[in-house]
C-alpha cells in the first residue's frame, strides 16, 4: 500500500472552528462482523462526509471484507502507535503486531485484541483526540476468557471514566429507549429491582435529551414490570412499590415523566412520536420493539459518560463472518448519530434539585 499523504495524520478537537468530529471506531471481536461493516458503513460517501474516523484494528481484515464485498479501499494505514494527526478522511490505526486470523468462535485471542482496540479509543479520547467512540461488536464469552474483568463495552466504559451511573439505551426511528436493566435474568431481577434502578435510566435519559438532543422539556413514559401494569395491584405490586416512587422522585426534580403504562401500548405510541423517550424494566421489553420497527438501524447509545459513544445494537454473529452477508445498515447509524452529536451544541450538565427523599438502595450500573 502506498505511503499516507501528510494530511491523514489525530488532530486536537476543534469542533466549529473548521473540523469535522474526528470518530473512534473499534473494530470489535476480529472473528466476527466488525471489520465488515465498518469497510461497509465507511464506503458510503454520504457517511464519511460527516466527519472523520479512525478505525482501531486490523488492516489485514478490513482489506479482507473490503475484497470480499467488491470495495476498493478508500482508508490511509499507519501503525497504532505512530499516529500524530487525521485530518480528513479514514485511517486505520493498525495492530499489525496481533495475528490477522482470528477464529469465528469465542476464543480468549479474540476477546483480549478486541480490548486492545477499545483501550486505544479510550485513551484517545482521554486525550483529547476524539470527540466520539463507535464500537464494532464484541463477544462477552471471548472477554471473559480473556480475563477481562467487565461483561461488557458499558461495565468497562463506566469503570474507564469512572461514572457511578452509567445506562443502556437505544434509539431507533422515533424512539428512545432506555433500560432499568439489562442483562439480568427474569427470575433474579427481582433481588435487585429497586426505586434507584428505576429512576437512574429517568433522569440520564431525561439529561441525554436535554444535554445531546436540545430537547428543553422531554416527555417521557415509563413501562410498566407487569401485565396490564399490573392492573391496579392485581398482577404484581411493583408499579406500586418502586416505579411509581421512583416517578414522583423524577418529578420532583424537574423531569417531565407518565405512567406506568402497559409496555404492549404504550411502544404503540411511542413509535409514533408521542414520546421524546421510554423507559423499559428489562432487556426484551425495550428491545423487542425497536429491534421489530428498527433492525438493520438501530443504534446503541451509553447514557452518563463524559464522551459521545454509540454502537451497533447487534453481535459478532460469527455464523455469517466473513461471508459478506452483514448489514452495514446499524453501523450506518450508529456512526450518522455519533456525528450528529459531536456536532450540536452540548449543554452543560444539568443542575438537579434533590428529591425530597433519595432513591432507595445503591443505584446499580445498567
Amino acid at each position: 500500500m502506498q505511503p499516507p499523504p501528510d494530511n491523514a495524520t489525530i488532530a486536537p478537537i476543534e469542533n466549529g472552528n473548521g473540523h469535522k468530529p474526528l470518530v473512534a471506531i473499534t473494530m470489535g471481536d476480529p472473528g466476527g462482523v466488525g471489520a465488515e461493516v465498518i469497510v461497509k458503513a465507511l464506503a458510503d460517501p454520504e457517511i464519511r462526509k460527516l466527519g472523520r474516523f479512525i478505525v482501531y484494528g486490523l488492516e489485514e481484515m478490513l482489506l479482507y471484507a473490503a475484497g470480499q464485498a467488491e470495495i476498493a479501499p478508500y482508508w490511509f494505514r499507519l501503525p497504532h502507535d505512530e499516529i500524530e494527526e487525521v485530518r480528513s478522511g479514514v485511517v486505520v490505526a493498525d495492530f499489525d503486531e496481533l495475528p490477522a486470523t482470528f477464529s469465528k468462535s469465542p476464543t480468549p485471542e479474540g476477546g483480549a485484541a478486541s480490548k486492545q482496540f477499545l483501550d486505544a479509543a479510550v485513551a484517545a479520547n482521554k486525550a483529547g483526540f476524539v470527540n466520539a467512540i463507535v464500537t464494532a461488536p464484541i463477544n462477552k464469552t471471548s472477554w471473559k476468557m480473556a480475563r477481562v474483568r467487565f461483561p461488557g463495552h458499558t461495565e468497562y466504559l463506566a469503570d474507564a471514566y469512572r461514572c457511578r451511573r452509567v445506562t443502556m439505551a437505544f434509539v431507533g426511528g422515533q424512539m428512545r429507549v432506555a433500560l432499568a436493566s439489562t442483562h439480568v435474568g427474569i427470575f433474579e431481577l427481582r433481588n435487585s429491582f429497586t426505586i434507584g434502578r428505576v429512576f437512574q435510566p429517568i433522569d440520564l435519559l431525561d439529561d441525554w435529551l436535554r444535554r445531546f438532543v436540545g430537547i428543553e422539556q422531554p416527555r417521557i413514559a415509563v413501562c410498566g414490570l407487569n401485565p396490564h401494569a399490573s392492573e391496579d395491584g392485581q398482577f404484581g405490586d411493583e408499579e406500586r412499590r418502586i416505579i411509581e416512587p421512583a416517578m414522583v422522585q423524577a418529578g420532583e426534580v424537574g423531569i417531565r415523566v407518565e405512567g406506568p403504562f402497559p409496555a404492549d401500548t404504550l411502544f404503540i405510541e411511542a413509535a409514533k412520536g408521542k414520546y421524546d423517550g421510554v423507559v423499559a424494566m428489562y432487556h426484551d421489553q425495550g428491545l423487542i420493539p425497536v429491534k421489530l420497527l428498527h433492525f438493520d438501524s438501530a443504534v446503541n447509545v451509553s447514557l452518563g459518560l463524559p464522551v459521545i459513544r454509540t454502537s451497533v445494537d447487534h453481535g459478532t454473529a460469527y455464523d455469517i463472518a466473513g461471508k459478506n452477508k452483514a448489514n452495514e445498515g446499524s453501523m450506518k447509524a450508529a456512526l450518522k448519530l455519533a456525528c450528529e452529536l459531536a456536532t450540536s451544541p452540548m449543554k452543560q450538565p444539568i443542575k438537579r434539585t434533590q428529591p425530597q427523599t433519595k432513591p432507595e438502595n445503591k443505584i446499580q450500573t445498567t
